[in-house]
């Protein structure tokens, strides 16, 4: 047998915290091995260690301690001998957005020192690979988010490694896009033989992998087949049928809450949940919340929630309440959007867009990368103006909305609209002065959030220097100091891990039982279910609308599955585009 292309020992990483955080394991005792010609997962919650022991194998930084080799080489003593023979793509791929894709290509070309011979048999391959070829000319930050991510790994394989570094690839991509995404990397694997090492948010694609290392707090908690992690929650997986007239993400909120269950999220209409205890006959005949659940074969998702919550705070039972009640919930819509236009220039980034929301509901706004999701929230929270058409909140028009009506308003932007030089607590004083609070109730509010959020450990550290799921607590923090009557998310919880996307979520579904209207885009379309009502959109145009269950009926079911609201997504905007592509002299 082969020797394994990555062999780790015992590695040992520890970084000192900022300000008098002490020191951080990243890394603590970490044993792993890579095998040719195989996919292997890194998974974990945000600050496992993941892309730390990436940069290990990539050469970047030194182990404290144990042993690495890559390739056969140490890379902390010989770095560029292995980065000679890697590729490696970062979260944060350095292309250059001023430059065309050809342009990106033969810079990286030309970095690596690919001659022109190679060049000639590796572009067309690469083109072919990643369907870039129409958009050579095209300028690399005009691509969408999911175009972006296969120009970066395009010119991470402008020459041919023999090991590929990928750290989360897909975050930030929308389903379609990602899907595509994971067609090259298994061509990769399957077809070329290449070895790659991946680390992914996305349970569903640990469980592609031949091999996947579950981390958490820089200690390994499995390795092995994905099998071996299902097969943990063996006896504990069932669903439970919230039946008519229940909502299911307030049922999925009090099984969050039952000590008996370890894990909860809503599923195609139904409430799917891990229990502590595998289940006996007598157990299965129990009522859960009154309903008698059902028992179901369980998935990796399950078995790594067992090994976390083995490990882990039960976060996931947070709950959020309001200082101040809401105003009565009024007749009709809190927001209604009727042809809503936005050009700029000769490009029509929002086209006719319609929709209404009621008081205390979830509204999904769902679309591949450049949709126009973005675009429309920002018109939504007077940021921007419309080209045309009309945009009400609670009855108001935003176009003449003045302060007060806009500060009824919280939005928690992309890319969290921190200030990345101030600490956890100057940037709560900053957005609690900018809504206006002063004296006891600024300082009550902060308090509110510092505690509510569990920011109070990190209140002196750097908002640029935190994990992103603190990010994204802290940006949820600033958005609800004031708070808002309708809250905007724009994909909140990018890039955050399982136990804190059900945190999140756990708060919003608190929120909106409390009357907060919340209107949210996200790329992970398991959240969708969490939705009242949702809205596809593609091209600045709205493609579909209606309940989750009616959006899932827009898609034919996978064999011996019922369709999945990924599954209705990709069906929708396939169809929309195989249309436009049709109309087309």
């Amino acid at each position: 047998m082969a020797a394994p292309v990555v062999t780790g020992e015992d590695l040992r990483k520890t970084f000192r915290a900022p300000g008098d955080g002490g020191e951080v394991h990243a890394l603590d005792g970490v044993s792993i091995e890579v095998h040719a010609g195989e996919l292997t997962a890194l998974v974990g919650p945000d600050g496992a260690g993941k892309t730390t022991l990436i940069r290990l194998m990539a050469g970047l930084l030194a182990a404290d301690g144990g042993s690495l080799r890559v390739l056969g080489i140490d890379p902390a003593a010989e770095p560029q001998r292995v980065q000679d023979r890697i590729g490696y793509m970062p979260q944060k791929f350095g292309l250059y957005e001023d430059l065309s894709v050809q342009e990106n290509l033969d810079l990286y070309a030309d970095l690596h020192g690919v001659t022109a011979q190679e060049r000639s048999q590796r572009y067309p391959q690469l083109m072919e690979m990643t369907d870039l070829g129409r958009f050579t000319g095209r300028l690399a930050g005009r691509l969408s988010g999911g175009m972006k991510q296969k120009l970066g790994l395009a010119c991470t394989l402008v020459r041919s490694p023999e090991l590929l570094l990928l750290d989360e690839p897909t975050v930030g991509v929308d389903p379609l896009s990602r899907r595509e995404l994971w067609v090259i990397v298994e061509h990769l694997v399957r077809d070329q033989g290449l070895t790659v090492l991946t680390s992914t948010s996305y349970l569903d694609e640990a469980e592609k992998a031949a091999r996947v290392l579950v981390l958490h707090r820089g200690r390994a908690l499995a390795q092995g087949e994905p099998a071996g992690v299902t097969r943990i929650a063996a006896g504990r997986s069932a669903v439970l049928d919230p039946g008519p007239g229940v909502i299911v993400r307030s049922l999925q909120a009090r099984m969050l809450d039952d000590p008996e269950v370890i894990d909860a999220v809503p599923d195609g209409g139904l409430v799917r949940l891990v229990r502590s205890g595998v289940a006996t006959p007598e157990a299965d005949r129990a009522t859960i919340a009154g309903l008698v659940p059902t028992p179901v074969e369980p998935r990796f998702e399950d078995g790594f929630m067992v090994l976390l919550r083995g490990t882990a705070a039960h976060e996931a039972g947070v709950d959020i309440r309001l200082q101040r009640p809401l105003a009565p919930a009024a007749e009709g819509s809190v927001v209604e959007v009727r042809d809503l236009v936005k050009r700029f220039g000769d490009f029509t980034a929002v086209d006719h867009v319609s929709f209404e929301v009621r008081r205390g509901e979830i509204f999904g706004l769902l679309g591949p990368n450049g949709a126009g999701k973005t675009t429309t929230f920002r018109m939504l929270c007077g940021l921007l103006p419309a080209s045309g058409g009309t945009l009400r909140i609670a009855g108001v028009e935003v176009a003449r909305a003045g302060a007060a009506a806009r500060s009824r308003l919280g939005y928690v932007a992309q890319k969290f609209s921190l200030y990345g030089a101030l600490t956890v607590a100057e940037n709560l004083e900053f957005f609690a002065s900018a809504y206006g609070l002063r004296g006891a109730m600024r300082r009550g509010r902060i308090e509110w959030a510092l505690r509510q959020f569990d920011l109070a450990g990190h209140s002196h550290t750097a908002s640029a220097e935190l994990p992103g799921g603190f990010k994204q607590r802290l940006a949820m923090g600033a958005a609800l100091l004031h708070e808002p009557d309708i809250l905007f998310l724009d994909e909140p919880t990018s890039g955050a891990d399982p136990l804190a996307r059900r945190a999140f979520w756990r708060r919003i579904t608190a929120l909106a039982e409390q009357g907060v209207t919340v209107i949210v885009t996200t790329h992970f379309m398991q959240e969708a279910e969490y939705c009242d009502h949702i809205a596809i959109m593609d091209g600045g145009r709205v493609l579909a609308q209606g309940s989750p269950a009616e959006i899932r009926g827009l898609a034919r079911a996978g064999e011996g599955r019922q369709a999945s609201m990924e599954d209705a997504f990709i069906a929708v905007v396939q169809a929309a585009r195989a249309r436009e592509g049709e109309a087309r002299p």
